[in-house]
Parts: structure tokens; C-alpha cells; sequence
């Protein structure tokens, strides 16, 4: 076994594990529910699992590679082993269909992370987590583009609801907003790949360079269910009291290797319906430029609360109350 996988793979087993204590629930600040959004990373850990999280977008050609519809099919299994501390583990099959050439179907590097919860305050409805991924580099197939190099990514998290606002702004008081700061930083700076002239013998080197990425995104949320809970009952019928409605902003900025200022983003409106042991949510993906492309595409996820579905068992972290 590849030691890249066998370290993974520990890690995989310790998510699986359950101890035999309690411990809070899930985005939770206060009377403030933050749902688990579906571009930008939550700013809390907590027992969960996303299956399936699908996208679909056709994104635009770059240099010789042509314009290719790209649809994602992922899952991301998090467990807590501290009330503030959690491991996540994730992957993805990707489907490439490049315009005038055949599909490629295969899976992408594994993701493994880490996360601490490094402040609450519940009368502020405010959160703030730390966290650390790492693509697991070569455990993806490189007919869809896999990176054989690993790729580390530190991020700092944030929430805040204003609930804390005073009644004299009552319809704010639905509010709320999350958001990451954080970097991609790959092992490999350029990834060199030979190719010899069948006709004249000559070798030609073709070099892509791995820049460093700052990556930061910001989500909007109106919730509803906070509305018609804390503020006033204006009398929503269901399911609309239980949706939260939601803009995420996700942002990719390259810092050097030839790429610097080339940004990319997306802004991705959307509606999330959360219930007790679930939720669902739906959202557009909208280019912000024509270098991230032109063509509107569509996220959806149906994301699981381990730590209500089995409160006794897989949804308790595994150490600590």
C-alpha cells in the first residue's frame, strides 16, 4: 500500500470511530442555526455527512484544452472526536466532456482535513474555527486531471447572526453571515511532461506551473425559520419556514508561477430546506467573469445530521462531553 493512502486511511478509520459521551449539536450559536452550505466551508464540526453533492457547469477552454462540461459527484463523511475538534474525509467522481473529443470518467484526489473550533459566543451568535486539508496527491486517476503532487490548504472560518440587533431593526435580525480565508498551497511548483516528434525525433518539454492560491469566499443567509421562531411569527406555512435563503460568493485568487491576478469565481444563489435529520439545498453556480466561464450551472446536496439520526452512537465526538 502507497504510505500516502495508508496514512489517509488511518485517518479514515479514526472518523469511523464512536465513544460513549455527549456533546452539542450542530451549527449552533446560540437561538443561531448555520446550515452547511455548499460552496464555502462552516465555521464548526459536528457529525455529518454529505451524499451526494453534485454540480454540473461547462467550463471554458484554456490554451489548447477546449471548453468541457464538467459534472461532480462527491461525498464528505465529518466526525468529531473532541466537542471542538474534527476530521473529515471526502472524494469525488468527476465526468469531463470536452467539446469535440471523447468523455473521461474517473475519481480525483482524496481529501482529508482538520478542524478546531476555536471560539463561541452564543450571545453574539458568533463562531470562528480553524481548519487544515490536504489533497491527498496521486489516490486520483489522471485521465480527469488528478494532481500526482499533494496540495495543502489552511483556512480561517468565521460566522455571525444578528440576532443581537436591537427590535427596532427586527427584519435583520434574520441575517447572517460565514465565510473562509485561506490559501491552496501545492507541493510541486511545475509539473514538466515530455513529448517526442514522431516525424523529426525532437523532444519538446511542455511545463505547467502550480501557483499559490488565496481563496476566500462569504455567504448570505436570511433564515427564516429564525424569523418565524425569534423575531415574529408572520405566519410562513410549511416548508418555507424551514428554508434559509442563501448567496455564497467563492473567490480563487493565483499569487505567482506566471498566473498572479488571473482570479476566478463564482456567485451561487440559492434556497436550503433543513429539517431534523437533514437538508437539502439548491443553488446556481454564476461565473463572475468570462475567464471562469459564460454558462450558468446548478449545485444540489443532501446533507445528513449524524448527531441527531444516532445521537448514542455515531453522532457523539469521541472524547469529551
Amino acid at each position: 500500500m502507497k504510505p500516502k493512502l495508508l496514512v489517509a486511511g488511518c485517518l479514515c478509520v479514526m472518523t469511523l470511530t464512536a465513544g460513549a459521551t455527549t456533546a452539542s449539536a450542530h451549527g449552533l450559536a446560540g437561538k443561531r442555526f448555520f446550515p452547511t452550505t455548499l460552496a464555502v466551508d462552516d465555521p464548526f464540526v459536528s457529525d455529518e455527512l454529505s451524499l451526494p453533492l453534485v454540480s454540473h457547469i461547462k467550463e471554458p477552454a484554456s490554451g489548447e484544452e477546449p471548453a468541457t462540461v464538467r459534472t461532480e459527484i462527491s461525498g464528505d463523511f465529518a466526525k468529531r472526536i473532541t466537542p471542538n475538534f474534527g476530521l473529515s474525509l471526502g472524494g469525488t467522481l468527476l465526468h469531463l466532456k470536452p467539446d469535440d473529443k471523447s468523455s473521461q470518467t474517473g475519481f480525483d484526489n482524496m481529501e482529508v482535513g482538520i478542524k478546531y473550533q476555536s471560539f463561541k459566543s452564543d450571545l453574539h451568535e458568533t463562531l470562528m474555527a480553524l481548519a487544515l486539508g490536504w489533497e491527498v496527491g496521486g489516490t486520483g486517476q489522471k485521465k480527469v486531471g488528478a494532481d500526482s503532487f499533494d496540495t495543502v490548504k489552511p483556512a480561517l472560518l468565521f460566522g455571525k447572526g444578528f440576532g443581537d440587533l436591537p427590535d427596532a431593526v427586527w427584519f435583520l435580525k434574520p441575517f447572517a453571515v460565514t465565510g473562509s480565508f485561506g490559501a491552496r498551497i501545492p507541493t510541486r511548483q511545475v509539473t514538466r511532461r515530455f513529448t517526442v516528434d514522431e516525424d523529426t525525433g525532437d523532444v519538446d518539454i511542455d511545463k505547467e506551473r502550480h501557483p499559490n492560491v488565496f481563496e476566500w469566499g462569504v455567504v448570505f443567509e436570511y433564515s427564516l425559520p429564525y424569523l418565524q421562531s425569534f423575531v415574529k411569527d408572520v405566519g410562513l406555512p410549511k416548508p418555507l419556514s424551514q428554508m434559509i435563503l442563501v448567496v455564497e460568493l467563492a473567490y480563487e485568487n493565483p499569487l505567482d508561477r506566471g498566473k498572479g491576478g488571473k482570479t476566478i469565481g463564482t456567485v451561487n444563489p440559492g434556497v436550503i430546506w433543513a429539517g431534523k435529520y437533514f437538508q437539502i439545498g439548491l443553488e446556481a453556480i454564476v461565473p463572475v467573469n468570462e475567464r471562469t466561464g459564460k454558462n450558468v450551472g446548478v449545485r444540489g446536496v443532501l446533507h445528513f445530521f449524524l448527531d441527531d439520526l444516532f445521537p448514542k452512537s455515531l453522532g457523539r465526538p469521541v472524547f469529551g462531553n
